[in-house]
């Protein structure tokens, strides 16, 4: 294993000022996005939107690495470059998603587990050569009304899946982004928010221990700790505060850094969580940044419309969204940059 080319990466992954942009949106999920639009779901139009966002000039200054569908990693522009090699010459860094999906877990009725280890270290020895440098993979637990789910069952499949490929990746020198996502979906209370994101951060890093995973090559990827969706929304402040306690709690000082889901938040709102973490007065022991798909991508799409003669319109959004969350980065996000001119 090739220590500093992890460390090395995972670094510049969480550089100042800088987040990840996940645009690994699987064909079933890109095609709910399009359909509201009128843009019919098929390669070409995938690879038009992604050329959009991608091929965005300048978005290098806010943007440090890129996480790519298997499609699109081998996809090119319309100039001919390879979307690895428009990434590569704005300095991103191409990643990878590498799972397949969630399935419900056999004998644990209300949990589900993510699927994809099979041929995974083929697959990472293709992706490397096509130029990822770091992959992600996503767990997904579901807080239940019952007060049960998730169960330790539930926790403890999807934590040593996400430690399997975490070793693989390494193995292979690529920088795993470990994702436990906590859904927002229900009722449940921030508190009942901040135990299941507990126990998940423990279960997962303990996994990640057994596996001897180097923790500086890695990246962690959470959920904010949020109230569910059809709960009364909590101040943003208090958002702030309780992701990073529970972190504080769970997350060795040796992680380079934690880049945040959006889950399922409005783009200004996501923003706004991780501006009030970046705020808070005793500073974290990792940098904290995004690694955000719909709270950076719904603006661009919605502007784009599918129109080649919108490209530029859909362009400025996403120029304007990734500056406003590199500002949030550094605890700078306000209510004029928000309303600035795109």
């Amino acid at each position: 294993m090739a220590t500093t080319t992890l460390e090395g990466t995972a670094r510049a992954l969480v550089s100042p000022g800088k987040g990840i942009l996940a645009a690994d949106e699987s064909h079933a999920t890109i095609g709910r996005r399009f359909e509201p639009l009128g843009i019919a779901n098929n390669e070409e139009n995938r690879r038009r939107y992604r050329q959009m966002l991608l091929a965005t000039k300048g978005i290098g200054e806010y943007i440090s690495g890129v996480i790519l569908f298997d499609e699109t990693i081998r996809q090119a522009a319309d100039d001919g470059r390879s979307f690895v090699k428009v990434l590569v010459d704005e300095s991103i860094i191409p990643g990878i998603k590498v799972d397949r999906g969630t399935k419900p877990l056999a004998g644990s009725p209300g949990d589900q587990v993510t699927e994809g280890l099979g041929g995974l270290r083929e697959r990472l020895a293709e992706y490397k050569q096509l130029g990822a440098r770091f992959a992600k993979w996503r767990a997904v637990i579901a807080i239940g009304d019952d007060g049960r789910t998730p169960t330790p069952l539930g926790l403890e499949a999807n934590a040593s899946a996400l430690a399997r490929y975490a070793a693989l990746c390494q193995e292979a020198e690529i920088v795993p982004i470990v994702e436990p996502e906590v859904l927002i979906d229900g009722g449940h209370s921030i508190e009942r928010c901040f135990e299941v994101t507990e126990a998940t951060l423990h279960t997962v890093f303990h996994a990640l221990w057994e596996h001897k995973i180097l923790l500086e090559g890695m990246l962690l990827k959470p959920s904010m700790v949020l109230p569910g969706a059809s709960a009364p929304k909590a101040p943003v402040e208090a958002v702030a505060q309780a992701t990073v306690r529970c972190l504080r709690r769970t997350v060795p000082a040796a992680v380079p850094g934690i880049v945040f889901l959006s889950g399922g938040q409005s783009d200004e709102l996501a923003t706004a969580h991780l501006n009030a973490m970046n705020r808070l007065p005793e500073p974290a022991p990792w940098p904290l940044s995004f690694s955000f798909a719909r709270a950076l991508q719904a603006a661009p799409l919605a502007a784009w419309r599918g129109d080649a003669t919108r490209v530029e319109d859909g362009q400025s959004e996403f120029r304007h969204r990734a500056r406003c969350n590199s500002a949030a980065r550094a605890g700078a996000y306000t209510a004029e940059l928000e309303r600035s001119a795109r």
